[in-house]
């Protein structure tokens, strides 16, 4: 396992909700990742830990091959993964993300 895939792994699995996205929480950089942030607030995460892959390629790529998932934002809920802003939303509209989150 390379040094990138070693940190990915220790940062899912040490911190119980953590965003994969572009830009930061404060200053998301794409629609997708704002949107990833509106839900996480709206579910009642207070200390969401982002990761902002814009700052190392090495993690923007190493993310992807991780969870083998194409695209970025990518939500990991207590070293699972969950998914992108688009299955964020319809667990949103169901409550089944709320509930993993409270869980």
């Amino acid at each position: 396992m390379s040094d990138v895939q070693t940190w990915i792994k220790d940062t899912v699995t040490s911190t119980p909700v953590v965003l994969f996205m572009k830009g930061t929480a404060q200053f998301p950089q794409c629609g997708f990742s704002g949107r990833a942030i509106q839900i996480l607030k709206a579910c009642g995460v207070e200390n969401i830990a982002t990761v902002n892959v814009l700052e190392d390629p090495e993690v923007r790529q190493g993310i992807k091959d991780y969870s083998n998932w194409p695209t970025i934002p990518q939500l990991y809920v207590k070293g699972e993964f969950i998914g992108g802003s688009d299955i964020m939303n319809e667990m949103f509209e169901s409550g089944e993300l709320k509930a993993l989150l409270d869980a």
